[in-house]
């Protein structure tokens, strides 16, 4: 397995986890402790596992098993699927740290850093699309023997 996509699963693991932990902080918070979480925090629940793991392990098995780029294929770039695996990681990361934090706090900053890192996720989808789109194909084979 390419390094690349040991990193891009490996990664969608740590999202796993951190969703699970703050998923779990929140369910104690809101049914043991009957405190109910800030919105902000559920939203950045959800991304952690939606965003952080489910897409990103999809993102990385899907560079891993779709059909290798044709040979004389100059539309995807490999550099660009390291690019899309940065923009993406950074961009979720930025959006759940941000998203707890003005969960606690009224800070604009922390809410201008929300958006960024949700306009880094679409941005970050957007190129990985753009990139895997000449992938999805047929992979190239003989014609089958005559009957």
């Amino acid at each position: 397995m390419p390094p690349l996509i040991r990193r891009y699963i490996k990664t969608s693991f740590v999202f796993l986890v951190a969703g699970l932990l703050l998923g779990g902080y929140i369910l104690v918070g809101e049914f043991l402790l009957g405190r109910y979480p800030p919105r902000l925090w559920v939203t950045a629940h959800v991304h952690l596992l939606l965003v952080g793991f489910v897409l990103m392990l999809v993102m990385g098995v899907a560079t891993w098993m779709f059909p290798r780029p044709a040979k004389d294929e100059r539309r995807y770039r490999p550099e660009l699927a390291e690019a899309v695996y940065w923009v993406m990681s950074l961009a979720t990361g930025l959006r759940a740290v941000a998203e707890v934090g003005a969960g606690l706090s009224t800070a604009p900053a922390l809410r201008v850093l929300v958006a960024v890192g949700g306009l880094g996720q679409l941005l970050g989808a957007a190129l990985f699309v753009a990139n895997m789109w000449w992938r999805v194909r047929m992979p190239s084979v003989g014609a089958p023997p005559g009957r």
